[in-house]
């Protein structure tokens, strides 16, 4: 690894490696009230997929419930899915990867993304929330390698050069090799 070079993490990981498979789904002619009770069950991402013939055609979201309905005073037993739902549905094929859902949900300005096969039926949902944790997710597993590569009986990185040593010594609670250390010293 050159001196000055930076770690690039890859971000062409498929969309299918972090997606959500329990997506719930709503027919277009159900209430409000049934999409709220979905919608409170386990691991659902705040909302449900709204098919008509068994076609995802629109998404409702707690959000939509809020402002399209309980703001406005609307009955959710007598309101139905289909007049809240957002639509066009935005999707996103299974292989594309996550950087490009990232793109798409900026683009939309949307937090979640219908994840579907290449014969377009329905398979997921990305959401904001599973692209951040993929985010922590790295950002720990880095952290142990660091640590690992920093700190070990047979060497390790240097801290300023970012070379890999078997000697390294702790200056200034920095650990440098013996070629940064004598940088240091002069």
């Amino acid at each position: 690894m050159p001196h000055n070079s930076k770690i690039h993490l890859e971000t062409d990981i498929p969309v299918k490696e972090i997606m959500r498979v329990n997506v719930k789904t709503i027919d277009y002619n159900a209430s409000v009230v049934d999409a709220a009770c979905k919608m409170c069950s386990r691991d659902v991402a705040g909302s449900c997929i709204v098919l008509k013939h068994n076609i995802p055609i629109g998404i409702v979201t707690e959000q939509d419930i809020n402002c399209k309905v309980v703001a406005k005073n609307k009955s959710p037993g007598e309101t139905l899915v289909k007049e809240i739902m957002t639509e066009p549905l935005i999707t996103i094929q299974q292989n594309e990867s996550v950087e490009q859902a990232i793109k798409m949900m900026a683009q939309n300005r949307v937090r979640r993304l219908v994840v579907v096969n290449a014969e377009q039926k329905l398979i997921g949902i990305i959401t904001v929330r599973d692209i951040l944790s993929l985010g922590v997710t790295i950002n720990e597993l880095v952290h142990d390698l660091a640590e690992i590569n920093c700190v070990t009986e047979e060497g390790g990185i240097c801290a300023r050069c970012e070379r890999m040593s078997n000697e390294l010594y702790s200056i200034d609670n920095q650990l440098l090799c013996p070629d940064c250390r004598e940088d240091e010293a002069i």
